[in-house]
């Protein structure tokens, strides 16, 4: 039986607050506040996920922005308040970010990138690892390249042991390549110890969850589809518009029709390793873009909510407002409540 992530069973992220924005505006006052986070809590969720890029505590040399820990200390303080956990969620470190592939093109060759990143765990550590009741760490958001696992599982191990001299009692999540995809948790290694969560995201079919998405090559501004389909339309539209690569995680499940067994297949593979590990499951990333239906929307959340609940995967569903994913803005007004209950 798949052991629980406890305390971070239904979650809410706060992207686009502390992270993916620009560093003059990381920490904006108003986009978060003590009030958004009761809302979060009425919502029946236990947790959040705090997404933060490093600039927000570092200056361009890695000396420490006091000012900025500030926004994190006050998330924690009004989750504490509000009976709420948090996933601390590094989403971009000095030299390395999911969406910038030329930036991070060196991280795993540069000694003094890697080095500042172990340092900046240490200095998270010393903070917040007192709270390791209600706060969680995340290592790094969405390694990219299946090519920098091996690397990247050294760094890990390396980044665990230094946070457990700090935090021994800590949970500390680690996620795999393909930009977190579930399909490459089999990469990880065997967890260093038991306060270790195989963490992954989940945006399949990405033809669906994606769709006239500006960011991604290909897409047009116009595309529409519907919810459900089935796994080979998925595969051969993502194939015809935008590049086959982002078919590969569902390509074997190529018979079926998306729905709640589609994701109960899809999501068995890590089950498997992670009952074999003894580690919880967690997918701190999943949602439907704000150009899909409503209503289609919230079929896809009912199907992967059944998936989750089956095999008891702790979750976070992106996001809370705004980036194109949130689910309190006006587009998905028709269907909120009943989505709230799909989470």
């Amino acid at each position: 039986m798949l052991r629980k992530f406890e305390g971070f069973t239904k979650g809410i992220n706060l992207g686009g607050w502390l992270s993916q924005v620009k560093p003059e505006q990381a920490g904006a006052d108003c986009f978060i506040t003590r009030k958004d986070i009761q809302t979060i809590c009425s919502y029946g969720v236990d947790h959040v996920r705090l997404p933060i890029d490093f600039e927000l505590v570092e200056d361009a040399a890695g000396n420490v922005r006091e000012e900025g820990y500030r926004y994190i200390d006050n998330c924690i303080s009004w989750c504490l308040e509000n009976n709420l956990n948090l996933v601390l969620d590094l989403h971009k470190t000095a030299g390395y970010v999911f969406d910038d592939s030329e930036y991070s093109a060196d991280f795993f060759q540069n000694q003094s990138l890697m080095d500042r990143f172990i340092n900046l765990w240490e200095q998270l550590a010393k903070r917040y690892g007192k709270y390791h009741k209600n706060v969680a760490f995340e290592l790094l958001n969405e390694i990219v390249s299946p090519g920098d696992s091996a690397p990247w599982n050294k760094l890990a191990e390396r980044a665990v042991r230094q946070i457990r001299e700090l935090a021994p009692e800590t949970w500390i999540l680690v996620g795999g390549t393909r930009n977190n995809s579930i399909v490459s948790l089999k990469e990880l290694k065997a967890p260093e110890d038991k306060k270790i969560v195989f963490n992954f995201h989940c945006y399949e079919p990405l033809i669906f969850t994606h769709q006239a998405a500006y960011w991604i090559d290909g897409m047009p501004s116009d595309y529409k589809i519907d919810y459900p389909l089935t796994v080979q339309q998925c595969i051969d539209e993502t194939k015809r518009l935008i590049d086959e690569n982002f078919a590969y995680p569902i390509s074997h499940l190529a018979d079926m029709e998306c729905g709640a067994q589609f994701f109960c297949d899809f999501f068995a593979e890590a089950v498997r390793i992670a009952e074999e590990y003894d580690v919880p499951l967690y997918c701190g990333e999943y949602g439907v873009i704000d150009k899909a239906a409503p209503e289609a929307a919230l079929r896809w959340y009912k199907d992967i909510h059944a998936a989750f609940e089956k095999y008891g995967i702790g979750r976070a569903a992106w996001t809370y407002k705004q980036m194109d994913f949130g689910i309190t803005d006006e587009h998905y007004r028709p269907v909120f409540e009943e989505l709230l209950k799909n989470l």
